[in-house]
């Protein structure tokens, strides 16, 4: 497959892009459950939160002027494997006209280097047990399903 990375953007994400953003987070099973375009109220607040952060990075991915892509990068200082720092990707979103482009690889390999840029020891990601076309992407890039996630809803 030919590489159809070359161009693209990645870049920090702005207020301007929510729409996109939350588009690409509402299209699948689980997301249309839980996000709204209707009401970008919520989604303004949390990316103010995030962009104050500097262990935060939204980031999306533009190609022809178009936000095809987002994903967020969270950088955890930690004590424990002696004092590391680990980073979680979180919010990995392709626009459905892009899967298979090649774009979802080069984000993560994107999320990569910032982690070792940012001196991470661990790179860390959960995914719904139902995404299992997604667990063989994960895998295919060399993540292990090492550990049994939970959550508590609040």
């Amino acid at each position: 497959m030919p590489d159809t990375t070359a161009d693209l953007l990645i870049r920090p994400a702005t207020e301007e892009d929510l729409q996109a953003i939350v588009a690409l987070l509402a299209d699948d099973p689980l997301g249309a459950t839980r996000e709204s375009t209707d009401d970008l109220t919520p989604y303004v607040a949390a990316l103010k939160r995030l962009t104050d952060d500097p262990h935060q990075h939204v980031v999306v991915a533009v190609r022809a002027g178009r936000v095809v892509g987002t994903l967020q990068l969270t950088i955890v200082p930690g004590l424990s494997r002696k004092g590391s720092t680990r980073s979680i990707i979180e919010g990995v979103r392709v626009h459905a006209d892009e899967r298979g482009s090649g774009l979802g690889t080069r984000f993560v390999e994107w999320a990569i280097e910032r982690s070792r840029a940012e001196n991470c020891q661990l790179v860390q990601l959960t995914s719904d047990v139902s995404r299992t076309d997604a667990h063989r992407f994960y895998e295919r890039l060399g993540f292990a399903a090492s550990h049994v996630g939970f959550k508590l809803q609040l």
